[in-house]
C-alpha cells in the first residue's frame, strides 16, 4: 500500500475528487491510503497565520518555514515512514522539472509520499533545506500553467501514482502507457 500525505490548507478542496472513481475504489481496498496534514495546526499564534512576507524581500507573502516542516515531520512519523526509508518529499515549483508517466513509476515504488502544496506566492525555500534532511525531496511542476495552489498538481500525481500500483485498474495492461510503449518495440 501506498500512503499519500498531503500537506494542505485546504484538505476540503482534495476530498472532492479523492473519494470518487477509481482513487476511491482504491482507498476503499486499501491499496492506497490518504491522509492530511494542515499546517495551521502548528502555528503558535491565535490567529492561525501561516504566511509572512518573503524572507529577503519580494512580493506577496508565502508560507512560512516551520509549520510546513512540522506539518512534514508528522506525516513522516504517524507511520514510521522516516525510519523505513521508503518515503519521499514531492515539492511544487511552476520552474521545477514537468512531472511525466517515468516519475510516476519512480514515486509508486515509495511507501510514504509526502506532497506538499503551496500556497500565495509559494512557500519559504528555508523549509526545503530543512525537509531534504528528512527524506528525499522530489520537485515537480505539473503541467505549463500556475495553479493558485498545490493541490491540483497534487491530486494529479495521486491519480498518477495511483494507477500503476497493481490492482489500482484490474489488469497492469490497463495503463495506457504501458500498452503503448509494449506495442512501440
Amino acid at each position: 500500500m501506498v500512503s499519500f500525505h498531503l500537506v494542505t490548507l485546504f484538505h476540503d478542496a482534495c476530498d472532492a475528487y479523492l473519494p470518487a472513481s477509481i482513487i476511491g475504489r482504491a482507498r476503499k481496498e486499501k491499496k492506497i491510503s490518504i491522509h492530511y496534514q494542515n499546517p495551521r495546526d502548528f502555528v503558535d499564534n491565535k490567529w492561525g497565520k501561516v504566511d509572512e512576507r518573503p524572507y529577503g524581500g519580494g512580493p506577496g507573502m508565502v508560507m512560512t518555514a516551520l509549520p510546513v516542516v512540522k506539518a512534514v515531520e508528522k506525516a513522516l512519523k504517524a507511520r514510521g515512514a522516516s525510519r523505513r526509508g521508503k518515503s519521499c518529499i514531492v515539492w511544487f515549483s511552476p520552474s521545477a522539472k514537468q512531472f511525466t508517466n517515468k516519475d510516476a513509476d519512480k514515486l509508486a515504488k515509495y511507501s510514504d509520499i509526502v506532497l506538499v502544496c503551496g500556497r500565495y506566492e509559494g512557500i519559504d525555500e528555508r523549509a526545503k533545506k530543512i525537509l531534504k534532511t528528512l527524506a528525499p525531496v522530489k520537485e515537480f511542476a505539473v503541467g505549463e500553467a500556475v495553479y493558485t495552489g498545490g493541490e491540483v498538481p497534487a491530486l494529479a500525481i495521486v491519480d498518477a501514482v495511483a494507477r500503476r500500483l497493481p490492482g489500482v485498474l484490474g489488469k497492469d495492461t490497463s495503463v495506457e502507457e504501458r500498452r503503448i510503449a509494449a506495442s512501440a518495440v
